[in-house]
């Protein structure tokens, strides 16, 4: 992972002043920097009301009562959009761009959801099923904390003290 990020770093900013170079030769100096900026506002207004549009879903599955990690992953997504629009560059204004659109970014992560596991101290049995009217799934089932390796640890190292 380290190297990929190290990359990135290195590959994206060498590619942002190639980009700004072969702009400025074609439109000027200050028409370049005011596209810079104009796309910085934009971005900024835009991820605003985008993540307000996305709080309010977040908000209404709550009510539901149903786990929103689709919205809130969206949500997530919509604040790396923002640095990305933030960050002078074409390229990054573009994925940010990208990241905005309601399409992509929904199956982004829906596509990002398939990769998150989750893990936890306890064990969860049970299963679930639909209410009566058909509408959601209610989990039913026990759930037992056992304390892992490293809690065993940290209760043995408080009992010498």
């Amino acid at each position: 992972m380290f190297p990929i990020i190290l990359l990135l770093f290195i590959a994206v900013p060498i590619i942002e002043i190639g980009l700004f170079i072969q702009v400025g030769g074609f439109i000027g100096l200050w028409p370049t920097i005011g596209l810079v900026l104009v796309t910085a506002f934009v971005g900024a207004s835009l991820v605003r009301s985008q993540g307000l549009q996305t709080l309010m879903s977040v908000q209404q599955r709550v009510k539901q009562g149903e786990i929103p990690a689709q919205q809130i992953l969206e949500g997530v997504l919509l604040a790396v959009a923002g640095v990305l629009l933030l960050t002078p560059g074409f390229m990054t204004d573009i994925l940010g761009m990208t990241v905005l659109l309601p399409a992509p970014r929904r199956k982004l992560a829906a596509y990002l959801l398939t990769k998150v596991v989750v893990k936890t101290g306890g064990q969860f049995q049970g299963g679930y099923h639909q209410d009566g009217a058909g509408r959601g799934r209610t989990f039913d089932g026990e759930f037992e904390e056992k304390d892992s390796d490293d809690d065993q640890d940290k209760h043995d190292h408080h009992r010498l003290r």
